[in-house]
Formats: structure tokens, sequence, C-alpha cells
């Protein structure tokens, strides 16, 4: 829908439209410098303002969506906490957050201005009771081949065209930092010998890796690790949870998020290598 369109379907004015634009509330796009707005999204965020939450607190699934981690990974299986796993990268975890398919979902989207996870730019911005928690902070780098014989050391490297890369999936926080680390050193993915197929998850980058399918890719650390990769650094990520807060009491949440204070939950981080843990559990926004 256009402005005006939007503005009839809510009733509301035109310029009270673009106010909520401005405040980064109603969900919208930008095309051409023209603003649209998708009747679904909008749909979904006059559901989110409804003033009882009873209408979706119980058809909730329990499921955590969006990014892999090793980590949160393996805390699921191991804290008991009966959630299913649904890891199609951070912008899908988003829209299942948003049409309430998950409970919670795990994302890492860096924005332009070298800042993580803001809601609002990442499409949350409009859910009244949302809440974010940091679970790590993560090293990313480009996982290469054991010695990495084409002596890739950097991001430029891979402008190289002999260097096969091995993309995420389109939307996956892992392909978004990818974007954006190539535009800072002023290369596209067009400069860049892509593979047609892409990982969908860390570890199937890697191990696309080790049998010779692609030279290098962009992934964790840990990944890197456990399969006898060598890895080289370039960033330092915060990887959060984002989840209504009502399901934080509920058992699943509690289960994953009690296992997450044990000293289990911190040897495994440590051997897996790659997270940083001082921040594990601070709220980083609170609706």
């Amino acid at each position: 829908m256009t402005t005006a369109e939007v503005a009839e379907y809510l009733r509301l004015g035109e310029r009270k439209v673009y106010e909520l634009v401005r405040e980064r509330v109603i969900p919208c796009v930008r095309v051409t410098g023209k603003l649209l707005f998708p009747r679904q999204a909008i749909d979904l965020w006059l559901m989110n303002h409804l003033e009882s939450d009873e209408r979706i607190a119980l058809d909730t699934p329990a499921v955590l969506a969006g990014s892999h981690d090793p980590l949160l990974e393996w805390a699921v299986r191991e804290s008991g906490s009966d959630l299913a796993l649904l890891l199609n990268g951070s912008g899908d975890g988003v829209r299942r957050l948003l049409a309430n398919q998950a409970q919670v979902i795990g994302f890492h989207l860096i924005h332009e201005d070298g800042t993580w996870n803001n809601p609002a730019r990442c499409g949350l911005g409009g859910l009244r009771d949302l809440v974010t928690i940091e679970w790590a902070q993560r090293t990313q780098g480009l996982i290469v081949a054991p010695g990495n014989p084409l002596e890739i050391r950097d991001v430029r490297a891979l402008a190289n065209p002999r260097v096969r890369v091995l993309r995420r999936q389109e939307g996956a926080g892992a392909d978004v930092l990818l974007r954006e680390l190539l535009r800072q050193a002023g290369l596209t993915l067009g400069d860049v010998h892509t593979l047609e197929h892409c990982a969908l998850t860390h570890d199937d980058l890697a191990l696309e890796v080790l049998r010779g399918g692609a030279d290098c890719g962009l992934g964790v650390e840990a990944a890197a690790r456990r399969h006898g990769l060598d890895f080289v650094p370039v960033c330092q990520e915060r990887f959060d949870l984002a989840l209504r807060r009502r399901a934080y009491f509920q058992p699943h949440l509690q289960a994953l998020l009690g296992f997450a204070q044990t000293e289990r939950f911190r040897s495994r981080a440590a051997s897996l290598g790659g997270y940083d843990l001082a921040g594990h559990g601070q709220v980083r926004y609170n609706a």
C-alpha cells in the first residue's frame, strides 16, 4: 500500500503515518524513494498492538528460530528445554517472531553505523513487549582450508577470481555481514566468485570447505575449530536472543537460560572457542 492507502486503511492522517515512519514504529519499505507498506506486515503490526496478549500466548509453538550458533544449538539440547530448532537465518527468525511462529529467536544483524541488533532497524520495532538478551560476543571470520593454501588474509582477498566463496543464505546475519565487510573494503558481491548454492549453517559451510567444495566462507570461529580448519578473524559481533516478554517465563526458556548459568555451559563455550560471555544474559532492549 502507498502512504495514502495505508492512512485510509488505518483511519489515520498521512502526517501521522509519516510520523510513525520517522519513529521506525510502523513496518514499511522504501523503493526508489517511495514508501510502501506490505499489507500482511501492517496486519501483523495491528495484531501486536491489541490490548490483550491472550490471543496468541497459548498458540506460539515452543520453537527457537533464527540464526545458527553452535553454542546455542548445544545448549538447547543439553538443557532439556524441549525447544524445537528452526535455524534458517536471522531474517527468517525475525519474520517468525513477528508471526508468532517462534517463542524465541537468535539473531545478529549489523547496521552501517557498526551497531548490532537494533530492533527498529531489524523490523522488530513494532513489538510492544519485545525483549532482547545478549547471548554472546562471537568472533566472525573467514573459514579456510588447513594451511590456508590460497593465503587468504582478509576480506579483500575474496576478490581473487581463484577463490571460491560459499555464502550463507539470503537474509542470514552472516550474509548481511559479508556484504557490509565487502562494502567497507570497496567491493561488492559482484567482485567475488561466489558459488551458486548456499550453506544453511556455519557447520554446513565448514564441511563444504573441508571437503574441497569451496575455498572459504564467512563463519564463526567455533565452526572452523571443531572441523580442523584454519580461521582468519575479521570482527567481533554480538549475538542476541529476541523474545516476547511473556515467553521469558515459559518453562522452555527458563530451562535454557538456567542451564546457561552453569559452569558446564561456560566450559563448553571455552572449549568451542571464539566466544566472549562477559555480557551474557544482559538485557539489551526492553520495550
